[in-house]
Order: C-alpha cells, then structure tokens, then sequence
C-alpha cells in the first residue's frame, strides 16, 4: 500500500515522500477500514511539513487531516456503517495514504450526492469560514471585510456571509481574480495595497465593517484594522505572508480594535459534542447540495506528491490541490 511519509521537518518539496507500507490491520472493534478517496493539502499540512504548525507529530509521520473515503469492512459492534458507504475521514487521520483504519465513532456517513472532491474538503475549511463570522457582533446589512479572498476559506465565507444577509469586502492581489469573486456573490472585490481604507470606505458608502478576516499577517492585518470601523474586530487565522501581525497601537487604544487569532483544532477541544455534530452538519448538507463550493485547481495521486506539494505551495494559485490515492 502506498502512503505519503515524511521523517524530518523542511521544505515540503524534499520532506514528503511516496513510500510503501504495510496494509493497515482488518478493523477491530468498533473500527471501520476505509479506501481513501481525495484528500486536500492544506496550508497546514505545509506548515507542519516544514515543522511551523502549531501541532507537529512524532516522526515518521504521514500527514493529511481530512478528507472522503469508501468503507471497505467493519468491525464488531458497528451498526451506523456499512460497506460501500462514503464517509468523512475523522479529523487528523493521517489520510494522505491509500487505506485506513478508523474510530468508528468518529467516522461520519456522509449522502452518496455531491461531488466526491468537494466532499473530502468539509472538514477544515468550510467550519473556519462559518464559525470566524460569529467572532463579532454583526446584524444583516453590516460588512465583513477579508484578505486572501480567492482562497477556500474566503470562497465559502463569501457564500456564508450571503445567506446571513452580510455584506462582503474580498481582498485579493491580482486584478484577474475580482471578476471571479463577483460572479460567485462577492459585494465588492479590491485589490490589495496602498490607501485601503480610504476605497473601502468609498465601496460600502461608510458603511459599518465590524469584522475583519485575515490570513496574511504582516502589513496585511494593518490595512485590515484600518478599513474595520471602530470598535471591530480583527481575526487571524492564517500566516500567509510569515510575517508577524502588525497592528498600531492608535487602532487598539483609541479605535478599540480588538485584535483575536483562530484555530479550528481549539474550537473541536473546546466546544460540546452536540455543536460541533450541529455544525458540521451544516456543512454536510450545503456541501452535499451544491451550495457551498471551493475550486479544485488540480488533483494528483500519492506518486506525484512532490509535484503536488510544490503546486499547493505556489503564491496566486486560484484554486485547492486535492491527492487522489484511489482512482474515482
């Protein structure tokens, strides 16, 4: 069986390699074994390839925190799954691989509708978008402003922000990538840089912008505070840039800009059983229907790993990079 296994930190070019290993065990009890089928790289699966993510693993380790599969047998005692069924591999299954055994439990049956690709990236990137838009007191009519707009997480919070009857600032660094954004539902779409505040505020009319959403860091969260009205919030989540987040001591004391960070894997060890289950099932069923949905810029198989880690790790790409370990 092969799997993607990296046995020291650095560049993700030369640190991820495509190895075989052996089968995983036949699934004991309350366990299912699973044939996987897409599974995203996600900025943090680079970080933790180059060992600057917030949670690194004791090596060798084979990364991948999510993603869709086909289970393939179960073990004693399971009763909500079956053979056949597609599911969502738990969170930080280690699903860069082509087979897996995991905890029943924690293993979600998911409808036999929706695009399998689309499906294997539920689990990170769409509850970050949905769960950030509740970190600060908004009501319909007002607008959130974010950075790294063409991204997964900006896609979805586009959609997200719509059905909550919020209005959207995109922020991108190419002009090619505004007309895109418009046409799935962004409000207004800039390009990054100089005199931010001054055209957000000429965009919305002076319209309240209680919450910013940055993934750069650096300069980037600047600009965001600046163009957030008073008394808003500025969330980070993402340190594109690799820059700390720079933010003036004037915005803090004398706007009352808040300035928070946000993990996801916080959130799952914080939050009861029954929210995140309500949650995720959200996402489940908009996923499933079509109406959230993030580009797919490329899928590879586990063999052409560091072709597709390089890809994923290209500055401007306009859509994910998905691993196919088993042909669709």
């Amino acid at each position: 069986m092969k799997a993607i296994q990296f046995s020291r930190f650095g560049k993700p070019t030369e640190v991820a390699e495509c190895v075989d290993v052996e089968e995983p065990a036949p699934p004991g009890a309350g366990e299912v074994l699973i044939s996987v089928e897409a599974s995203p790289i996600n900025p943090s699966d680079l970080l933790t390839l180059s060992g600057e993510y917030g949670r690194l693993p004791q090596l060798p380790a084979t990364p991948g925190n999510e993603g869709v599969g086909r289970v393939l047998s179960v073990g004693s005692g399971v009763t909500h799954l079956k053979q056949g069924d597609r599911v969502l591999l738990p969170l930080g299954a280690r699903t860069w691989r082509e087979r897996l055994t995991a905890d029943a439990t924690r293993t979600v049956k998911l409808p036999e509708t929706g695009d399998p690709l689309q499906l294997s990236m539920i689990a990170v990137n769409p509850p970050t978008a949905l769960l950030m838009l509740k970190l600060a007191p908004l009501k319909p009519g007002d607008w959130v402003i974010q950075n790294a707009a063409n991204s997964a997480v900006g896609q979805y919070l586009i959609t997200f922000a719509r059905q909550q009857g919020l209005k959207t600032i995109n922020l991108v660094r190419r002009e090619m990538l505004v007309a895109p954004l418009k046409a799935m539902g962004a409000d207004v779409v800039l390009v990054d840089g100089e005199d931010l505040q001054k055209r957000v505020r000429v965009a919305t009319g002076g319209g309240q912008v209680g919450l910013g959403i940055d993934a750069v860091g650096g300069a980037a969260t600047q600009r965001l505070a600046s163009a957030v009205s008073p008394g808003g919030t500025v969330v980070n989540y993402g340190m594109l840039s690799g820059e700390v987040c720079h933010m003036a001591p004037a915005d803090l004391i004398f706007r009352g800009i808040t300035l928070t960070g946000f993990w996801l894997t916080t959130w799952f060890t914080r939050t009861p059983a029954d929210e995140v289950r309500r949650t995720m099932q959200t996402v489940v069923d908009q996923v499933a229907g079509g109406a959230l949905h993030a580009k797919v810029e490329a899928t590879y198989p586990l063999t052409q790993i560091t072709d597709a880690v390089r890809h994923a790790g290209q500055p401007g790409r306009e859509g994910k990079v998905l691993l196919v370990p088993t042909e669709r």
